[in-house]
């Protein structure tokens, strides 16, 4: 008895979970076609409310177009474009309608793709013709003179080198100017200021390019190898140079020499984005550095080469009194 009750359950839970109504419609315009033509389908729902039509789902046969929903009266339509490139018979299965939670069914269709039939005997035939050579154009000959025109160029440009350059390198003396650490730091400032890399969001760079004269300038003129050295390592080497050679750098001049290679370090391994305030005030710590440390280097150099002048003239002053 409780086995009967379950299957009758199941029987009318089944039928009404999905079941044909007048509820919902199929309808196509025509049931056969030939390869490629298109035809319409219109699914009608006597309901507006609650309404879900799933995406359409066919076998042999395309959508073409998905035309929007409309609302008539007091009913839904959903119309669709379809066409098929496959001749034979194809359905349109049974499409499942969801109205107020429930599930209706429509009806399956059949439509009819049907080739083109081509009358042969209606063709007219021409006979096969022979293949017929282009004339020929400038360029068919481009790949040639190309290769001419290179074969020129080689050949001259080995004339030049193994000629003409050789004998004006013989010639010719390299005369190579030193320019001096202090001269040579300030133009390269007023060089990066020209070209406005901060300014066009070129922070990274521009930041590289100034911790390289202060760098370039420390490794001249204290003399300290500051090539491929962390600026934790430039800091001590200078400290280093200052106790040894007495250079008389003061604590706030190695401070903002700390402060500037660490903000450019935080730049460009860390990503960080000063303000533009901040960007120019480190613009000012490197002209500031090189200008502190150019007269103790002055002096520093002075020092050394006033006890050696001393000398000599100490020198040239007994001589000339034991010729007295």
């Amino acid at each position: 008895m409780k086995k009967s009750l379950l299957y009758i359950f199941l029987l009318i839970s089944t039928i009404s979970f999905s079941q044909k109504s007048s509820l919902v419609l199929i309808e196509i315009d025509t049931t056969n076609i030939r390869i490629g033509e298109q035809f319409n389908l219109k699914i009608s729902v006597e309901e507006t409310d609650n309404v879900i039509i799933p995406k359409l789902e066919l076998k042999g046969l395309e959508v073409i177009d998905s035309i929007k929903v409309d609302t008539i009266k007091n009913s839904l339509i959903k119309r669709y474009v379809l066409t098929g490139f496959d001749s034979g018979s194809f359905y349109i299965p049974q499409q499942q309608i969801f109205v107020k939670n429930q599930a209706y069914l429509t009806d399956s269709l059949l439509v009819n793709v049907a080739t083109i039939a081509v009358d042969t005997s209606k063709i007219k035939k021409f006979p096969i013709k022979s293949i017929k050579t282009e004339p020929f154009i400038l360029d068919d000959f481009k790949g040639y003179i190309w290769i001419v025109l290179l074969v020129i160029l080689a050949i001259g440009l080995l004339v030049y080198f193994f000629g003409f350059r050789k004998k004006k390198e013989e010639l010719q003396e390299e005369i190579i100017t030193i320019i001096p650490a202090f001269e040579e730091a300030i133009s390269k400032l007023h060089q990066l200021d020209e070209k406005l890399l901060w300014q066009n969001n070129k922070i990274k760079q521009y930041y590289s390019e100034l911790t390289e004269i202060v760098r370039n300038y420390l490794g001249r003129d204290i003399e300290i190898p500051t090539f491929e050295q962390t600026s934790d390592e430039i800091i001590m080497l200078i400290k280093i140079q200052n106790d040894e050679k007495k250079l008389g750098l003061s604590k706030e001049t190695l401070k903002i020499i700390t402060s500037l290679l660490r903000n450019a370090d935080l730049v460009k391994f860390a990503k960080a984005k000063p303000l533009s305030n901040e960007i120019e005030g480190d613009r000012k710590c490197a002209e500031l550095i090189i200008k502190k440390i150019q007269p103790k280097i002055i002096k520093y150099k002075s020092s050394i080469i006033l006890p050696e002048t001393e000398k000599v003239i100490n020198t040239i002053k007994t001589d000339i009194g034991d010729v007295e």
